[in-house]
């Protein structure tokens, strides 16, 4: 059966920090023993892309035999749009809030989000209407009226593509805040490249030893300087013997 929903605005009471110890995602601390509702899921998780929208369905269910009305607070009513932010829903039947995180111009810092959701539930009697709430049906200082609160937790999920967009912004801001950090870089490649030049250098000078060795162990070339040195000893050895056989000029 469908719940009856109010189109109003948020509320921003949220702020005024009296809802003191509240569960968070789904547990109930206040205003009675057994909850009236359940949420799914625990939290609040949007797909965050730059300048584009992003959704997340919150399911509640009624776990009483009785009408329960609903109402959503958040922090940042600017940022989200939410359908519908009050609401009854009829004994053992549920509802999907649908929640809009509207476009954003840049990335939240490391992708924490700090928003959080207030979802108030309390027993109202039949036939009920949401157009037909008394205007205290949430206020707290109503005798004999529960009122249970839960918290919920706004979860940001990157996509590979904000992933790599958010580290190039991340590494741009580092160097616009920090250029020493420039320098320091700078001189680390610089480094880098230095050691890639003394490496090309070494294995250059490591080719030309194995020629060398090469040329000397090379049998051809042995065996033609054993050739020209025998040669120049015969040479010289008939010289020595013509000199020495040729006749005195006394």
């Amino acid at each position: 059966m469908l719940c009856l929903c109010s189109f109003d605005c948020f509320d921003l009471d949220f702020f005024s920090g009296r809802f003191g110890d509240i569960g968070w995602g789904g547990d109930m601390t206040t205003g009675g023993d057994k909850p009236f509702i359940s949420v799914h899921p625990d939290d609040l998780k949007f797909i965050f892309e730059l300048e584009k929208q992003s959704f997340c369905d919150l399911k509640v269910v009624n776990n009483t035999e009785h009408h329960v009305a609903f109402k959503v607070k958040t922090t940042s009513p600017k940022k989200y749009f939410v359908r519908p932010n009050t609401g009854v829903i009829q004994p053992w039947d549920s509802f999907v809030i649908k929640v809009t995180l509207q476009a954003q111009r840049e990335y939240p810092l490391d992708m924490q989000c700090k928003d959080k959701f207030l979802l108030q539930s309390t027993i109202v009697p039949p036939p009920a209407n949401v157009d037909e709430l008394p205007p205290d049906t949430f206020n707290k200082d109503s005798d004999g009226k529960v009122i249970q609160e839960m918290k919920l937790r706004v979860v940001y999920m990157p996509t590979s593509t904000t992933q790599g967009n958010l580290e190039d912004e991340v590494l741009l801001k580092g160097s616009e805040k920090s250029p020493d950090a420039n320098s320091a870089v700078q001189h680390l490649e610089d480094e880098r490249d230095a050691a890639v030049r003394q490496t090309q250098l070494l294995q250059q000078e490591l080719d030309l030893l194995r020629r060398r060795r090469y040329r000397k162990t090379d049998p051809g070339f042995s065996l033609m300087f054993a050739f020209v040195v025998g040669l120049v000893g015969i040479l010289v050895g008939f010289l020595l013997n013509l000199s020495l056989s040729s006749p005195s000029t006394e």
